[in-house]
């Protein structure tokens, strides 16, 4: 089927069709779910090379995967290929060494010479994040998965940080607990940042002093979580309440507290972040997980959208959304003895 054919299915022109389907900003919403369902029901599919050569662009978009994470990488991944998927775009996947920031550089100037991507999503940016510089000087479309506080212009989506650690602290405090430890993610990242925020100001609200000894900063692992909370929990003064960064880290954490003997929600209350995974939900663990929610497929799915509109000419300036976070209360935290 033609364009000219389909858009007459559709009752639109050619043109409003094409910008559809290309995701322009001046589309509306409803007309872009309109065409792009009736286009999947009466099997219109744009001409890929037509459309590369119209356009310029070579159908990619580029994403760097840390060797960590993984878990969180694979749902961010399956949301950004569910709305890619009627959009014949690929996404080319670059697996790199965490922490080799020139490493990462050299990539992005690869890609960008060899033009091997229309885009790039930059993802756990710091506050003045020398990657969204270089892109933005190289001259390559980007969408950064987190924010940065750089001058430089960008298209960003992010999740309050803050507001759901203070949330997980606050009702840690309200249920009595006074040494609450928290394992957060690593240092310098906006993300870690903003929640080592929020975990101060829960403190700062009820005029109480936090321990910063009992802080700290590494990868989301089960076994780096085993570890940090094995350390807090054998000290001379240790937690009541623990605070993790992700549901891995809560796993590892789950492991320590038992392997001391000690019974989660008695004698220590665990509260999370992400609760939103197929293979792992927090209220399936034993006992079940009081936890904040974020959906890493669906911030994966509206990042490639708005990949999409950036490229389709909406300004960066315009693209900027910060998502709440629920918190669930479950069996995992209770009243300090």
């Amino acid at each position: 089927m033609k364009l000219k054919e389909f858009a007459k299915q559709v009752g639109l022109s050619p043109t409003t069709v094409s910008r559809a389907l290309s995701g322009y900003p001046e589309v509306s919403e409803t007309t872009r779910a309109r065409v792009v369902a009736e286009a999947l029901r009466l099997g219109y599919r744009p001409d890929v090379n037509a459309v590369r050569l119209k356009t310029g662009r070579v159908g990619a978009i580029g994403v760097i995967m840390g060797r960590s994470g993984e878990f969180h990488f694979a749902e961010f991944m399956a949301g950004m290929a569910e709305r890619l998927a009627s959009e014949d775009i690929d996404i080319l996947v670059i697996p790199m060494a965490d922490r080799d920031l020139n490493e990462e550089m050299q990539t992005y100037r690869r890609l960008a010479e060899s033009r091997r991507v229309d885009a790039i999503i930059v993802h756990s940016p710091k506050p003045n994040d020398a990657r969204i510089e270089l892109l933005d000087r190289l001259g390559i479309p980007f969408f950064v998965h987190g924010r940065s506080d750089i001058a430089v212009p960008h298209a960003w989506l992010d999740i309050d940080n803050e507001g759901a650690i203070r949330r997980s602290t606050e009702h840690l405090l309200d249920l009595g607990h006074r040494r609450i430890a928290m394992i957060n993610g690593r240092k310098g990242l906006t993300y870690s940042i903003h929640r080592d925020i929020g975990f101060r100001k829960a403190f700062e609200g009820r005029a109480l002093e936090q321990d910063a000894q009992l802080i700290a900063h590494d990868t989301f692992t089960d076994e780096l979580g085993f570890r940090h909370a094995r350390f807090f929990l054998e000290s001379s003064n240790p937690p009541t309440a623990i605070v993790a960064g992700s549901m891995m880290t809560a796993l590892g954490v789950y492991r320590a507290v038992r392997s001391l003997g000690l019974a989660i929600g008695e004698d220590v209350s665990v509260i999370a972040h992400d609760d939103v995974f197929p293979y792992l939900t927090a209220e399936n663990m034993a006992p079940s997980l009081s936890a904040s929610r974020s959906s890493m497929r669906a911030a994966g799915a509206r990042c490639a959208d708005l990949t999409l509109q950036v490229l389709a000419g909406r300004s960066v300036s315009d693209i900027h959304e910060l998502w709440p976070v629920e918190l669930n209360l479950r069996e995992s935290t209770r009243p300090v003895r």
